[in-house]
């Protein structure tokens, strides 16, 4: 009992402190995310036993020049291209039985490709023709927190058949289909009180979120094996670290701008 009011103090906390940057200002919500990503960051890097300043220089320069600046979309579409293949690869790599070959051998891609460019996208999703919406981050947000919530309590209760048990024991394809059809549900509500995508433009972006955060969560939990650690911090009591509670959001975010982005075109 006591383990589970500090875990919901912790996620209150957490939560209360994303929305309220959001609906202050961009600037108050571009801070707030980049220091969210320096200590994700960290974490990763520790998780990776890597050191080294270059890494927070790449973070900061991205953040300013993408996420603040909007310096060129070609600049932005070119770090897409190279973030979906990095992530791929580490998709790869999730259905290896060795260790991740990808942040073995070249640590530097997995870091500016998996995390930072997992941040500078998440930043870039509230964008809608150059107008900035935080209720569109929100709604992600919303939609990854349904798909962990109804995974978790139909996995918990209904859960038999495990969907990668060498790499998240925990984890079963009831919970994930729960987390889906959870996600879609919450998506018709999206749509039913906000004016800014259509009903199915809505249902694929909690589709995106549910595949993609699941996959995401999965790739975390076999770094953190192969690092041989449960959590990727202790910042939160109850949660883990950051990387812990983001892993689903940073790496399904560039999946989700890319189609944004295509639907914004074709519209």
């Amino acid at each position: 009992m006591k383990e589970f009011i500090v875990r919901a103090i912790s996620g209150i906390l957490y939560v209360s402190i994303i929305l309220f940057t959001l609906f202050t200002s961009r600037e108050w919500f571009l801070g707030l995310f980049f220091i969210l990503a320096l200590i994700t960051l960290n974490e990763f890097l520790k998780l990776q036993n890597t050191k080294g300043y270059i890494y927070y220089l790449i973070l900061a320069l991205l953040f300013y020049f993408l996420s603040y600046k909007l310096y060129h979309i070609y600049a932005i579409y070119t770090l897409l291209i190279a973030t979906i293949g990095v992530n791929l690869l580490l998709l790869t790599d999730l259905f290896s039985k060795r260790k991740y070959k990808l942040l073995n051998n070249k640590k530097m891609l997995g870091s500016i490709f998996y995390i930072i460019s997992g941040f500078i996208f998440l930043t870039l999703i509230p964008f809608k023709n150059l107008n900035f919406i935080p209720e569109i981050v929100i709604a992600i947000f919303i939609l990854i927190w349904a798909n962990d919530t109804f995974a978790y309590l139909i996995g918990k209760s209904l859960g038999k058949h495990k969907l990668m048990e060498r790499v998240s024991p925990k984890k079963t394809i009831e919970g994930f289909i729960g987390g889906l059809i959870g996600s879609i549900v919450i998506s018709l509500l999206l749509f039913k009180y906000t004016d800014y995508y259509s009903v199915y433009i809505w249902i694929i972006i909690a589709i995106l979120v549910s595949v993609f955060g699941t996959l995401g969560d999965l790739i975390q939990s076999k770094i953190k094996r192969t690092a041989g650690v449960k959590d990727s911090g202790k910042l939160m009591p109850g949660h883990g670290g950051l990387y812990d509670r983001l892993d689903s959001v940073i790496y399904s975010s560039p999946f989700i701008y890319l189609f944004l982005q295509i639907m914004n075109y074709v519209s």
